[in-house]
Protein backbone atom coordinates (compact mmCIF):
# COMPACT_ATOMS: atom_id res chain seq x y z
CA UNK A 1 0.00 0.00 0.00
CA UNK A 2 3.14 2.26 0.19
CA UNK A 3 2.68 3.40 -3.52
CA UNK A 4 -1.36 4.35 -3.12
CA UNK A 5 -0.44 6.50 0.27
CA UNK A 6 2.12 8.43 -1.31
CA UNK A 7 -0.37 9.37 -4.21
CA UNK A 8 -2.76 10.32 -1.55
CA UNK A 9 -0.30 12.53 -0.05
CA UNK A 10 0.72 14.10 -3.47
CA UNK A 11 -3.01 14.22 -4.74
CA UNK A 12 -3.94 16.25 -1.19
CA UNK A 13 -0.97 18.64 -1.59
CA UNK A 14 -1.10 19.28 -5.35
CA UNK A 15 -4.03 21.04 -5.55
CA UNK A 16 -2.43 24.16 -4.36
CA UNK A 17 -2.94 27.79 -5.62
CA UNK A 18 -0.26 30.24 -4.66
CA UNK A 19 -2.56 33.20 -5.95
CA UNK A 20 -5.22 32.42 -3.99
CA UNK A 21 -3.90 30.41 -1.19
CA UNK A 22 -6.40 27.92 -1.55
CA UNK A 23 -6.13 23.51 -1.73
CA UNK A 24 -2.85 22.26 -0.59
CA UNK A 25 -2.41 19.53 1.69
CA UNK A 26 -5.17 20.56 4.16
CA UNK A 27 -6.96 17.28 4.44
CA UNK A 28 -9.47 17.98 2.17
CA UNK A 29 -9.87 15.00 -0.02
CA UNK A 30 -11.44 13.61 2.74
CA UNK A 31 -14.67 14.91 1.60
CA UNK A 32 -16.54 12.98 -0.66
CA UNK A 33 -16.74 16.05 -3.27
CA UNK A 34 -13.28 15.91 -3.86
CA UNK A 35 -12.31 12.33 -3.48
CA UNK A 36 -14.61 11.38 -6.06
CA UNK A 37 -12.53 13.74 -8.56
CA UNK A 38 -11.58 11.61 -12.13
CA UNK A 39 -7.93 12.17 -10.99
CA UNK A 40 -8.68 10.83 -7.27
CA UNK A 41 -10.31 6.96 -8.45
CA UNK A 42 -8.76 4.96 -6.50
CA UNK A 43 -7.79 6.78 -3.16
CA UNK A 44 -11.06 5.79 -1.40
CA UNK A 45 -8.89 2.47 -0.18
CA UNK A 46 -6.04 4.69 0.88
CA UNK A 47 -8.47 7.39 2.80
CA UNK A 48 -9.82 3.63 4.77
CA UNK A 49 -6.80 2.74 5.98
CA UNK A 50 -5.58 6.13 7.03
CA UNK A 51 -9.08 6.60 8.89
CA UNK A 52 -7.79 3.22 10.71
CA UNK A 53 -4.61 5.24 12.17
CA UNK A 54 -6.87 8.32 12.73
CA UNK A 55 -9.44 6.14 15.23
CA UNK A 56 -6.24 5.43 17.04
CA UNK A 57 -4.53 8.73 17.20
CA UNK A 58 -7.60 10.98 16.86
CA UNK A 59 -5.39 14.29 17.59
CA UNK A 60 -3.60 14.20 14.79
CA UNK A 61 -5.01 15.79 11.93
CA UNK A 62 -6.07 14.88 8.47
CA UNK A 63 -3.87 17.02 6.74
CA UNK A 64 -0.80 16.04 8.88
CA UNK A 65 -1.60 12.17 8.60
CA UNK A 66 -2.09 12.12 5.08
CA UNK A 67 1.40 13.77 4.74
CA UNK A 68 3.04 11.39 7.35
CA UNK A 69 1.73 8.61 5.23
CA UNK A 70 3.21 10.04 2.42
CA UNK A 71 6.52 10.50 4.05
CA UNK A 72 6.82 6.97 5.50
CA UNK A 73 6.01 5.43 2.30
CA UNK A 74 8.92 6.77 0.81
CA UNK A 75 11.33 5.87 3.62
CA UNK A 76 9.82 2.34 4.10
CA UNK A 77 10.61 1.36 0.73
CA UNK A 78 14.16 2.65 0.27
CA UNK A 79 13.91 5.93 -0.25
CA UNK A 80 15.72 9.22 1.33
CA UNK A 81 14.61 10.37 4.65
CA UNK A 82 12.16 13.81 4.77
CA UNK A 83 11.76 15.97 7.37
CA UNK A 84 8.00 16.13 8.42
CA UNK A 85 7.10 19.27 10.61
CA UNK A 86 3.73 18.78 11.78
CA UNK A 87 0.89 21.63 12.60
CA UNK A 88 -1.40 21.44 9.67
CA UNK A 89 -5.17 22.49 10.04
CA UNK A 90 -8.10 20.45 8.38
CA UNK A 91 -10.21 22.26 6.03
CA UNK A 92 -13.53 21.47 4.87
CA UNK A 93 -13.44 23.07 1.45
CA UNK A 94 -12.88 21.37 -1.37
CA UNK A 95 -10.61 23.09 -4.78
CA UNK A 96 -12.61 23.02 -7.75
CA UNK A 97 -11.86 19.90 -10.04
CA UNK A 98 -9.08 20.36 -12.38
CA UNK A 99 -5.91 21.24 -10.13
CA UNK A 100 -4.11 18.21 -10.48
CA UNK A 101 -2.23 17.08 -13.60
CA UNK A 102 -3.45 15.46 -16.49
CA UNK A 103 -1.40 12.40 -17.48
CA UNK A 104 -2.52 13.26 -21.21
CA UNK A 105 -0.62 16.59 -21.41
CA UNK A 106 2.81 17.65 -22.01
CA UNK A 107 5.47 20.23 -21.10
CA UNK A 108 3.03 23.15 -20.97
CA UNK A 109 0.46 21.91 -18.81
CA UNK A 110 2.93 19.98 -16.43
CA UNK A 111 4.66 23.69 -16.07
CA UNK A 112 1.47 25.47 -15.60
CA UNK A 113 0.54 23.09 -12.57
CA UNK A 114 3.40 23.16 -10.96
CA UNK A 115 4.32 26.67 -11.33
CA UNK A 116 0.93 27.20 -9.95
CA UNK A 117 1.94 25.89 -6.96
CA UNK A 118 5.19 27.73 -6.81
CA UNK A 119 7.21 25.40 -7.23
CA UNK A 120 10.45 25.09 -10.04
CA UNK A 121 11.43 22.68 -12.85
CA UNK A 122 13.74 20.76 -10.49
CA UNK A 123 10.77 19.90 -8.35
CA UNK A 124 9.01 18.87 -11.06
CA UNK A 125 11.44 16.11 -12.54
CA UNK A 126 12.06 15.08 -8.90
CA UNK A 127 8.79 15.01 -7.99
CA UNK A 128 7.73 13.14 -10.98
CA UNK A 129 10.55 10.34 -9.69
CA UNK A 130 8.18 9.36 -7.55
CA UNK A 131 6.39 6.98 -10.13
CA UNK A 132 9.34 4.93 -9.27
CA UNK A 133 6.57 3.31 -6.85
CA UNK A 134 3.68 1.72 -7.84
CA UNK A 135 1.49 1.33 -11.38
CA UNK A 136 -1.00 2.91 -13.33
CA UNK A 137 -4.77 0.86 -13.21
CA UNK A 138 -7.00 0.85 -15.95
CA UNK A 139 -10.18 1.39 -14.06
CA UNK A 140 -8.49 5.05 -11.85
CA UNK A 141 -6.21 6.21 -15.26
CA UNK A 142 -6.83 4.53 -18.61
CA UNK A 143 -3.56 3.76 -17.99
CA UNK A 144 -1.78 0.24 -17.26
CA UNK A 145 1.13 -0.95 -15.72
CA UNK A 146 4.34 -0.22 -13.75
CA UNK A 147 7.12 2.37 -14.78
CA UNK A 148 9.92 0.28 -13.35
CA UNK A 149 10.64 -3.74 -13.45
CA UNK A 150 10.32 -3.55 -8.99
CA UNK A 151 7.35 -0.80 -8.45
CA UNK A 152 7.42 -1.43 -4.81
CA UNK A 153 11.57 0.02 -4.64
CA UNK A 154 11.80 3.64 -4.22
CA UNK A 155 15.23 4.07 -6.55
CA UNK A 156 16.16 6.23 -9.68
CA UNK A 157 15.08 3.46 -11.57
CA UNK A 158 12.34 5.70 -13.09
CA UNK A 159 14.65 7.83 -14.79
CA UNK A 160 17.21 4.97 -15.96
CA UNK A 161 14.18 3.26 -17.97
CA UNK A 162 12.97 7.03 -19.40
CA UNK A 163 16.17 7.39 -20.74
CA UNK A 164 16.40 3.59 -22.28
CA UNK A 165 12.76 4.53 -24.21
CA UNK A 166 9.91 1.53 -24.94
CA UNK A 167 10.27 -0.86 -22.53
CA UNK A 168 8.02 -4.15 -22.70
CA UNK A 169 5.97 -4.17 -20.30
CA UNK A 170 6.85 -0.47 -18.68
CA UNK A 171 4.93 2.49 -19.12
CA UNK A 172 5.58 5.63 -20.27
CA UNK A 173 2.38 8.27 -19.59
CA UNK A 174 2.79 11.73 -22.31
CA UNK A 175 3.81 13.74 -19.12
CA UNK A 176 6.51 11.17 -18.41
CA UNK A 177 7.81 11.46 -21.69
CA UNK A 178 7.59 15.32 -21.64
CA UNK A 179 10.32 15.15 -19.26
CA UNK A 180 12.55 14.48 -22.00
CA UNK A 181 11.01 17.20 -24.39
CA UNK A 182 12.09 20.02 -22.36
CA UNK A 183 15.77 20.92 -22.26
CA UNK A 184 15.73 21.97 -18.18
CA UNK A 185 13.32 19.06 -17.36
CA UNK A 186 15.94 16.51 -19.57
CA UNK A 187 18.80 17.98 -17.60
CA UNK A 188 17.34 16.90 -14.70
CA UNK A 189 16.75 13.38 -15.56
CA UNK A 190 19.96 12.94 -16.75
CA UNK A 191 21.55 13.68 -13.90
CA UNK A 192 19.16 11.48 -11.37
CA UNK A 193 19.25 8.72 -13.76
CA UNK A 194 23.40 8.41 -12.85
CA UNK A 195 23.26 9.62 -9.51
CA UNK A 196 20.60 8.27 -7.40
CA UNK A 197 22.41 10.20 -4.55
CA UNK A 198 21.33 13.35 -6.13
CA UNK A 199 17.91 12.23 -6.97
CA UNK A 200 17.38 11.65 -3.88
CA UNK A 201 18.77 14.65 -2.25
CA UNK A 202 16.58 16.45 -4.70
CA UNK A 203 13.45 14.77 -3.95
CA UNK A 204 13.46 15.16 -0.35
CA UNK A 205 13.36 18.94 -0.35
CA UNK A 206 10.68 19.02 -3.23
CA UNK A 207 8.90 16.42 -1.41
CA UNK A 208 9.06 18.57 1.55
CA UNK A 209 8.26 21.82 -0.08
CA UNK A 210 5.23 19.98 -1.54
CA UNK A 211 3.90 18.86 2.02
CA UNK A 212 4.11 22.23 3.08
CA UNK A 213 2.40 24.11 0.30
CA UNK A 214 0.55 27.25 1.95
CA UNK A 215 1.59 26.00 5.60
CA UNK A 216 3.75 27.82 7.90
CA UNK A 217 5.07 26.01 10.58
CA UNK A 218 4.41 28.45 13.94
CA UNK A 219 7.05 28.52 16.31
CA UNK A 220 6.62 25.63 18.29
CA UNK A 221 6.33 23.29 15.15
CA UNK A 222 9.97 23.69 13.88
CA UNK A 223 10.80 20.28 15.63
CA UNK A 224 10.95 17.48 12.88
CA UNK A 225 9.83 13.98 13.20
CA UNK A 226 12.65 11.71 11.78
CA UNK A 227 12.31 8.35 12.19
CA UNK A 228 13.90 6.84 8.49
CA UNK A 229 16.42 4.71 9.82
CA UNK A 230 14.03 2.63 11.43
CA UNK A 231 11.01 2.82 9.11
CA UNK A 232 13.38 2.28 6.19
CA UNK A 233 14.51 -1.24 8.06
CA UNK A 234 11.02 -2.42 8.85
CA UNK A 235 9.01 -5.54 7.42
CA UNK A 236 5.92 -3.79 8.62
CA UNK A 237 3.48 -2.43 6.16
CA UNK A 238 2.84 1.54 5.23
CA UNK A 239 -0.45 1.66 7.60
CA UNK A 240 1.57 0.15 10.95
CA UNK A 241 4.79 2.31 10.15
CA UNK A 242 2.76 5.54 10.23
CA UNK A 243 0.63 4.39 13.21
CA UNK A 244 4.69 4.22 15.24
CA UNK A 245 5.77 7.56 13.41
CA UNK A 246 2.22 8.90 14.78
CA UNK A 247 3.70 7.86 18.34
CA UNK A 248 6.60 9.83 17.83
CA UNK A 249 4.51 13.00 16.22
CA UNK A 250 2.59 12.75 19.71
CA UNK A 251 5.75 12.53 21.75
CA UNK A 252 7.07 15.62 20.02
CA UNK A 253 3.72 17.95 20.31
CA UNK A 254 3.47 16.91 23.85
CA UNK A 255 7.12 18.29 24.43
CA UNK A 256 6.33 21.59 22.78
CA UNK A 257 3.61 21.69 24.76
CA UNK A 258 5.11 21.40 28.20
Amino acid sequence: CAPIMLRLAWHDAGTYDAKSKTGGPNGSIRNEEEFTHGANNGLKIALDFCEAVKSKHPKITYADLYQLAGVVAVEVTGGPTIDFVPGRKDSSVSPKEGRLPDAKQGVPHLKDVFYRMGLSDKDIVALSGGHTLGRAHPERSGFDGPWTKEPLKFDNSYFVELLKGESEGLLKLPTDIALLDDPEFRHYVELYAKDEDAFFRDYAISHKKLSELGFTPSCGSKATVRDGTILAQSAVGVVVAAAVVALSYWYEMRKRMK
